[in-house]
């Protein structure tokens, strides 16, 4: 009998005293007297990882959420050995390594602490499972704020909050209910206007507390594998964000349809339904580009067939609905019907691709079909098989896109929601448990869409959904936030979701417009509306259980409200491409809330409401009901009201007016503003002109960019795409405006109609690339301070 070991005693274990130190290129290991052994790895001068391991023995080194594509390499590094310490310097951090205990402290250049250990690395062995319980403590000077984590309904900034990672089907849930549908194991600290991020890419179940236990102190910790984690310096947060999102992948560009307004139910059928919405929607002049197929579309739930009965020539019917500018969505769940007559089923059962359970029986449980089995995505065979399924519904029948739901994996009538814990999965050639799988298992399903959407689609680009996630899934899909409520409660958690994906990497994100579950009012759902165009991914969607929720059920006023702002939208459907185009070239957010626009501000830190969409427009949605208008805080700058024009300095809190169908919304002074005429869907129309809103400012230069090309397919990658950048300059009695273009592609327009806003003179005359043009020859509306001018122009002298 072994008594009193520490295996029986399961307390808290810790790294001993280096005693070897070795280095192979940018892999630094120190090595205690007790086995236990820290990698630490440059990847960039202001990113590094930190990866220990116990009983002197690394697992095989392997991750789902780091991109093959980000950048490496470095221009500095040092080693140096002191007597208490290792110092690892690189151009951006000096790390210091303690001997007596691997406790590790980063410092900038100028000698301020970024991130100290407290505890540091500990661990604790796991009688129930084997291996670790890996465990990280972090000081937390006083003043210290934390942001990120993915999709948690609960305020921007998580000083005091204690997360959980293990994605979860949570109907229904509420404000500061976790865990739900994501696990973002990434957040970013911010002290005296420094950030830093740290990516725990660990997939097992993991934990974050943010003071909460011990107030100057953060700590993270996993039920498994590794202590392995990633380290990036900013000092400035995007900088932060864009790094991790370099790291684990950036996006593709999606098609420009994909932006427009998408309409969804649980669900629409049969055909006659379907085209009933779609009609209404063309006759009230309401634009939207997508209509989604719930569960309904299948026959009996069975994925990738079509009900005879509801839908019984899908093909002309999505024919149909793209003459008339809708792309048709359905949704595809994880679960497969365990009928012997249903060929998915049987493929898959011949080919042994569904999960197992550890003593050798297949993973069995219910969702909507009934008793399902489901396939191993973990499985790079059968991610290939799942691929080559959507043959039929993409390249046959014509279906546009693909939504993922059901996959954190969700499993009903069982209290745990999901797999136990002792089903196996290939782990891609690392065999493991779902302990470990299960965080990335709705990853791998989007992924394996993603690979057969773009198979098929081709030349088209593919568009994909997923409700679960991991870190990297931004590089395959967009996301929704779950099933939310019609309840204002919720208005203020989607606005606080989105901007916080957004902040994790994964910003094509959107919510549930007007709640999913339960019924809003007229009300909700246009100040929802209002919101929901700033987001990137825009669907009012509904579990029909509690009345219809297409916009005209609201009435005439909601109609109204609705139709002006998903007009707006699609206006600014340039600008919002340009910030897509923005996030997939360098990984900046797509929305920003006010303490990324301005850290150095300390009004900002606590700040939920307000967010900056793109770089250069202020959006603050009104969350409670009976609302003219509300407080609100106008960062600092000066900005124009955009629906008035007023001049407003920033800075400081103020009322804002903001009756039904308003909401706050600003513009940054300077800022040049692309916008398209009002489409009932992309493509409607051909672009003839571009217009160009500037806002007057003085001093300083401003730079706007707009990027555009085929709104689809590929060519943009062989250099055909516009990227014009506009620098305006403004002065007292002039205005310069200089453009420069790359790309080879060729826009449809010829002419730009520029609205020049806030302008202190009159203008007398204008100047084109040097020379002095009439003013009748530009089509110059004294009243409206418009011109009109050649899209080619280099120079441009507005003077008064």
């Amino acid at each position: 009998m072994i008594v009193n070991t520490e295996l029986e005693q399961k307390g808290n274990l810790f790294p001993g005293k280096i005693t070897s130190f070795t280095q192979d290129v940018d892999k630094i290991n120190f090595t205690t007297e007790n086995g236990v052994i820290l990698q630490v790895t440059i990847i960039r001068g202001s990113v590094i990882r930190f990866r220990y391991a116990t009983d002197n023995n690394f697992e095989k080194d392997f991750s789902y959420a780091i991109s093959e594509d980000g950048a490496r390499g470095y221009s500095k590094l040092e080693v140096e050995e002191h007597a208490a310490h290792y110092a690892i310097i690189t151009s951006r951090v000096e790390i210091i390594i303690g001997k007596n205990n691997l406790n590790t402290a980063i410092y900038d250049l100028h000698g301020n602490v970024i991130c100290k250990d407290d505890w540091g690395f500990h661990w604790e062995q796991s009688y129930e499972y084997g291996g670790n319980i890996v465990k990280m403590s972090k000081s937390a000077p006083q003043g210290e704020c934390y942001y990120g984590l993915g999709d948690k309904p609960m305020h921007l900034n998580l000083k005091g909050k204690r997360i959980e990672n293990w994605a979860t089907d949570q109907y229904a849930f509420g404000k500061d209910q976790d865990p739900l549908y994501k696990s973002v194991p990434f957040y970013i600290g911010m002290y005296e206007e420094r950030a830093y991020g740290i990516f725990f890419d660990n997939t097992f179940r993991t934990f974050f507390d943010f003071c909460q236990e011990r107030r100057n102190v953060t700590s993270f910790w996993a039920q498994g594998g590794e202590m392995n984690y990633y380290f990036f310096y900013g000092p400035n947060m995007q900088d932060v964000i864009t790094r991790y999102t370099d790291l684990t992948g950036k996006p593709e560009l999606p098609p420009l349809w994909a932006l427009g307004y998408h309409q969804c139910k649980w669900s629409y059928y049969p055909e006659s339904k379907v085209k009933e919405v779609t009609s209404k929607f063309r006759e009230l002049q309401i634009p939207c580009d997508a209509i989604y197929l719930d569960i309904d579309y299948m026959e009996g739930f069975r994925c990738f067939t079509w009900s005879k009965e509801y839908f019984p020539d899908p093909k002309r019917m999505v024919a149909e609905l793209a003459e008339d500018g809708f792309k048709t969505v359905v949704i595809i769940d994880p679960g497969i019907k365990i009928d012997d007559e249903y060929w998915v089923y049987k493929e898959a059962m011949d080919k042994d691709y569904f999960c197992k359970r550890a003593d050798g029986p297949y993973m069995r449980g219910k969702v909507w079909p009934g008793e399902c089995y489901f396939p191993d995505f973990t499985n790079p065979e059968v991610r290939e098989w799942w691929s080559g399924l959507f043959k039929e519904i993409i390249d046959e029948i014509g279906v546009k896109g693909v939504w993922n739901d059901m996959n954190e994996p969700a499993v009903m009538e069982v209290p745990e929601k999901t797999f136990p814990n002792d089903v196996r999965h290939n782990y891609d050639g690392n065999p493991c448990s779902h302990r470990k799988a299960h965080n990335i298992y709705g990853t791998q399903m989007a992924r394996a869409t993603y690979e057969g959407v773009k198979r098929f689609a081709y030349p088209k680009r593919p568009f994909i959904i997923t409700r679960s996630a991991y870190s990297g899934a931004q590089r395959y899909t967009s996301s929704w936030t779950g099933d939310n409520v019609a309840t204002w409660e919720h208005l203020w958690i989607a606005n606080i979701q989105a901007q916080r994906m957004s902040m994790s990497g994964m910003s094509f994100t959107g919510s549930d417009i007007g709640g999913f579950a339960e019924h809003p009012t007229g009300e909700l759902y246009a100040r929802w509306i209002q919101l929901g165009v700033f987001h990137p991914f825009c669907r009012t969607h509904s579990s029909g259980d509690h009345g219809n929720q297409e916009p005209w059920t609201f009435g005439e006023e909601v109609v109204d409200v609705t139709r002006k702002f998903v007009e707006l939208r699609y206006q600014l459907l340039p600008y919002l491409y340009t910030m897509f185009w923005e996030y997939a070239e360098e990984g900046i957010p797509m929305l920003k809330p006010l303490v990324l626009f301005d850290q150095t501000d300390p009004q900002t830190h606590y700040r939920t409401d307000e967010f900056v969409f793109g770089n250069q427009i202020l959006v603050c949605p009104v969350q409670e009901p009976n609302s003219k208008g509300r407080r609100m805080y106008i960062p600092r700058g000066n900005w124009y009201n955009y629906w008035t024009r007023e001049y407003v300095k920033g800075g400081m809190e103020q009322w804002v007016d903001a009756d039904l169908d308003i909401i706050p919304l600003f513009i940054k002074e300077g800022a040049i503003i692309p916008k398209y005429p009002i489409q009932q869907y992309v493509g409607e129309k051909t672009i003839e002109t571009l217009q160009l809103e500037v806002y007057y400012k003085l001093g300083n230069k401003e730079v706007s960019k707009v990027y555009e090309d085929a709104q689809d397919g590929y060519d943009y990658a062989k250099g055909r795409y516009s990227l014009r950048s506009f620098s305006f300059t403004g002065k007292e009695n002039e205005v310069i405006i200089q453009q420069h273009k790359n790309g080879s592609y060729i826009t449809e327009y010829e002419t730009m109609r520029i609205e020049l806003i806030g302008l202190p003179f009159t203008i007398k005359e204008i100047e084109i690339d040097n020379e002095v043009v009439p003013l009748e020859s530009i089509q110059f509306d004294k009243k409206e301070n418009t011109i009109v001018v050649r899209k080619d122009f280099t120079e441009l002298h507005i003077v008064g």
